[in-house]
């Protein structure tokens, strides 16, 4: 378990400070994660690499010469938001582009592909490469649903070296994609892990025995089965990745690999070099020739009794690339030249709060949705232990959690700026960012979705009516639904935004005036909640216990349920109402 600590919140920023502190000559802290404190080559590409806090060396420990430009650090297990992406991308861009690396889950996948849109429309050239080695988590047929694991090493650094040895940025992204086309891991565990303050761990694993396949979060393997023996253990990993052949390959022997045997926690590097032993025996024997092998911790997950094997089959071009010279806190491979260290005039400019102009009407319709978060709030801590319920069933048991540290977030931040005499949308946007940037995660890129989008469409001048609130909500589904790719259907918060969403637009459309035609979706919304009960999930980490969860609903739709219907009495108590009022407009 994890036994050093101070305020459980607290762990992700502190760890973040206390890294920064040891490796001063290599990284400086910038928001949102680290960045390389020395001077990369004008105009070449930028790897920016991250993922959720937990899992040292990755991902602040592979920033440095020869591999990562920058790191962004999300909180404990979950995904950095896409402002932490875009702030740390912009600090460490030099003009020739950014390419932005994680591994393939939905909170990553969601927050790196806003904050890739974002940078793209800002003329920074920017694209993501998502790492999808884990072979149990989806079939061949499906390798972009896999999970990325200790194969991102390999990943990351093809697409380092290849920027460092000057190529463009096309042939960089090429180079990544075309190393995590040929990368291929599974992993095992005995135990699960302890986060800081919890009094047991996150997942479980029958005593005595091993789960096949099982992710660094605690996602379901492919079976479970009494521990075997290190040798028995070898075959296992060993004719398991042997038989997932990447595309161009035809047969083993002849072929090189590099060979990643990595400790998730607790397994530590004595019993990891009994079990080398074996696989380096497997892979010789089937006509391997190993490359560079690498034995030990680089991606863990706190205390977890686990381990991963991972095969990189190389051509000439990737062997040049992973036998490439590196220097990083965590990772380092031959000798790297000095290079010139950052001046402090290049740290990155702290963002100052502005508050657009707002009209009358705007400004005191923005205390009502600061009510609004507030009953939000408060039905969520209510609720957040029965949430994190639900949610472990099929999932890893967070969702509650992760709900309660961005709604948190959202109400203190929409205080700051109402008092600074925001109008609603800008209130609605700024609580957006604000539990995206704390909740990270799924849920966090979700909630900073919606309450943008209906910030948008509320604007800072109008009285937020049905229609305003009903055109924001749709938008919101939409663009959900396009980062997301959750459709209804696939027991996700969607099967309860879709419906409410149309309701809504339905009412507003005959006329009636807000606070009734949110009653009426409303209605809708717990309707909707509680038929996923009767759902197979269909993505997300639930997908492969799809049995286990019926006769739950999901998670993210019974806490977007909750929300509504605890916003629908602020909205009936008529606090939005036209109210006859000399308009003026807040410079």
């Amino acid at each position: 378990m994890t036994r050093l600590f101070n305020e459980p919140s607290a762990f992700a920023s502190e760890l973040v400070e206390g890294f920064v502190a040891a490796h001063r000559d290599k990284v400086r802290q910038v928001p949102g994660g680290v960045m390389r404190c020395t001077r990369s080559q004008e105009g070449s590409v930028a790897v920016v690499i991250g993922g959720g806090s937990g899992h040292y060396p990755a991902f602040a420990g592979l920033v440095g010469q020869g591999l990562a430009h920058a790191a962004v650090m999300g909180n404990l297990f979950a995904s950095p938001s896409a402002q932490q992406i875009y702030a740390v991308a912009r600090a460490a861009q030099t003009g020739g582009g950014v390419l932005l690396g994680y591994g393939n889950y939905a909170g990553d996948v969601l927050h790196f592909g806003l904050a890739k849109d974002r940078l793209n429309a800002e003329g920074i050239r920017c694209e993501v490469i998502a790492v999808t080695d884990d072979i149990s988590s989806a079939s061949s047929d499906e390798l972009h649903k896999r999970r990325g694991i200790a194969g991102d090493l390999v990943v990351f650094k093809a697409a380092a070296a290849a920027s460092e040895a000057g190529y463009d940025f096309d042939a960089v992204v090429r180079v990544a994609r075309y190393a995590n086309a040929r990368t291929r891991s599974l992993g095992v565990a005995f135990s699960g892990c302890t986060l800081p303050g919890a009094d047991h761990p996150l997942f479980d694993v029958p005593q005595g025995q091993m789960a096949l396949g099982m992710g660094i979060h605690g996602e379901p393997g492919i079976s479970e089965g009494p521990v075997p023996s290190a040798d028995e253990l070898a075959e296992i990993l060993v004719s398991s990745l042997l038989k997932e052949l990447p595309q161009g390959i035809a047969e083993v022997a002849g072929q090189r690999v590099a060979v990643i045997l990595n400790g998730l926690g607790s397994v530590k590097y004595e019993e990891l070099f009994v079990l080398y032993r074996r696989v380096a025996q497997l892979l010789e024997a089937s006509g391997l020739t190993v490359v560079e092998p690498e034995v030990g911790e680089l991606v863990t997950s706190f205390d977890m009794a686990g381990l991963s094997l991972t095969l990189c089959w190389l051509d000439e071009e990737l062997e040049g690339f992973w036998c490439a010279p590196t220097s990083t806190p965590a990772y380092r491979k031959g000798v790297t030249s000095v290079a010139e260290r950052l001046s402090e005039e290049h740290a990155p400019v702290v963002a100052v709060t502005v508050i657009p102009p707002s009209s009358t009407k705007s400004r005191r319709s923005a205390h009502c949705v600061m009510q609004a978060l507030e009953a939000a709030q408060k039905v969520l801590i209510e609720q957040v232990d029965e949430l994190g319920r639900i949610d472990a069933v099929a999932g890893d048991g967070d969702h509650g959690i992760g709900m309660q540290r961005g709604i948190i977030a959202a109400v203190g931040r929409a205080r700051e700026v109402l008092a600074m005499d925001a109008g609603a949308g800008t209130l609605l946007r700024m609580a957006a960012d604000a539990w995206a940037d704390q909740a990270g995660g799924t849920s966090g890129a979700i909630w900073g979705v919606l309450l943008t989008a209906l910030g948008t469409s509320l604007g800072d001048v109008l009285d937020p009516d049905a229609r305003l609130v009903a055109q924001g909500i749709r938008q919101a589904s939409d663009g959900i639904q396009h980062f997301g790719k959750a459709q209804v259907g696939d027991k996700t918060m969607v099967d309860v935004l879709v419906p409410f969403s149309s309701a809504l637009s339905d009412a507003a459309a005959r006329g009636l005036e807000l606070h009734h035609a949110w009653q009426l979706a409303a209605q809708v919304a717990a309707e909707a909640a509680a038929a996923t009960a009767n759902l197979r999930p269909r993505i997300g980490r639930a997908r492969p216990l799809a049995e286990k969860s019926l006769g739950t609903p999901d998670a993210g739709a019974v806490s977007l349920s909750l929300i509504i219907n605890a916003i629908e009495p602020v909205l009936r108590a008529g606090t939005l109402a036209p109210r006859r009022i000399e308009e003026t407009v807040h410079e």
